[in-house]
């Protein structure tokens, strides 16, 4: 129970979501499936499903599966490009989802639809700025991850991200990036935040579906075996550095041919036709200001993460990771990971409190 551990963990961001525990699983495609969400919603924190790398049909049988397991809340992670995104949020609105967060940047008129009906907006940013500009939307909150965490990810440290955040803007923060336990917790409360988010950790986790050779992987790397490159898909990304990275970074030439197989794949795993397909990419260059190259190199990701996540195929795809992956040496139950989170803040603050602290 929530009374066992020190008060100042019920931040007031629980309350509106009705969570026990001020930790977020975030939305990792390929990663956050069904299960892994159910479990982290039952455990007491927030989970989200990774919907941006499924078909509307999948994920609307992984929110049943969610919802057989679990009567917690649990969020879903959109992609704010996708070609029948207003028919996804209409639906998740009908649903009760309870939260939503973003693949991309979301727009005005996405959140306003989803305020309008009750449901939380929780965008990720990198940026200062980014956080201002959706605040003025009227998002509920935001994450808030600095260039520690893994996948895209931006160019200021958690460390300095975080307070500039928490000050700029008037609705509460998570943090995230290279995060994994209580003592990361404690700091980012420290810095303002209500609370934290985390991918890597929950990756490795019993419940995380990723096979057991990639989860291996992760174990045998160290904090300084990550490497942010713009090599996968144009856009500045944090993964394992792998032998296949090594070979993007330096096989240029072979970006675009790559890139455009991956396409075709993507197009046929969240059956998207031709034509959605280049309203995407327009959408992506107008939207997210990308070069016709950044656009050309978006497909790169998410099957080159499909690759390892799912096939358990090291030689041809991609790990993302946060720092943090450096310090965790195992996969517990997500109840456990929480719990142990949990404990350790709690006897740091009391700690800090007694001037004991180690």
């Amino acid at each position: 129970m929530m009374s066992e551990y020190h008060p100042k963990l019920k931040t007031p961001f629980c309350g509106k979501l009705g969570v026990d525990f001020p930790v977020i699983q975030t939305g990792m495609g390929w990663v956050s499936t069904a299960k892994l969400t159910a479990a982290t919603s039952s455990a007491g924190a927030i989970g989200f499903l990774a919907t941006a790398t499924q078909t509307f049909e999948e994920m609307k049988q992984s929110v049943k599966e969610i919802k057989e397991i679990t009567d917690k809340p649990f969020g879903i992670n959109v992609r704010t490009d996708s070609t029948d995104i207003d028919e996804r949020l209409t639906w998740a609105i009908q649903q009760g989802i309870k939260v939503v967060s973003f693949a991309q940047a979301p727009n005005p008129e996405m959140v306003k639809k989803l305020s309008d009906s009750g449901v939380i907006t929780i965008p990720t940013i990198a940026a200062r700025r980014h956080a201002e500009k959706v605040a003025e939307w009227g998002v509920d909150a935001v994450i808030a991850q600095g260039q520690e965490g893994g996948g895209h990810t931006g160019e200021v440290p958690t460390a300095v991200l975080i307070p500039q955040v928490t000050k700029a803007v008037d609705i509460p923060v998570f943090a995230a990036g290279g995060i994994t336990d209580g003592r990361g917790l404690v700091a980012a409360l420290a810095w303002g935040a209500q609370g934290i988010a985390m991918g890597t950790r929950f990756l490795l986790s019993k419940e995380s579906e990723v096979p057991e050779a990639i989860k291996q992987a992760y174990f045998d790397a160290g904090v300084t075996d990550t490497v942010r490159t713009r090599s996968v898909d144009g856009v500045p990304q944090r993964v394992i550095r792998s032998q296949m990275v090594k070979a993007l970074e330096k096989n240029r030439i072979l970006k675009f041919p790559t890139a455009l197989k991956n396409a075709l794949k993507f197009r046929h795993a969240t059956e998207a036709s031709i034509s959605d397909l280049l309203t995407e990419a327009l959408a992506m260059k107008r939207n997210q200001d990308m070069t016709w190259a950044q656009v050309s190199l978006a497909a790169n990701a998410p099957m080159l993460t499909k690759a390892t996540m799912v096939d358990g195929n090291t030689e041809i795809g991609i790990m993302p990771t946060g720092v943090g992956l450096g310090v965790i040496t195992s996969a517990p139950s997500v109840e456990d990971i929480i719990s142990e989170i949990m404990i350790e803040a709690s006897e740091c603050l009391h700690s800090l409190a007694d001037n004991t602290v180690r």
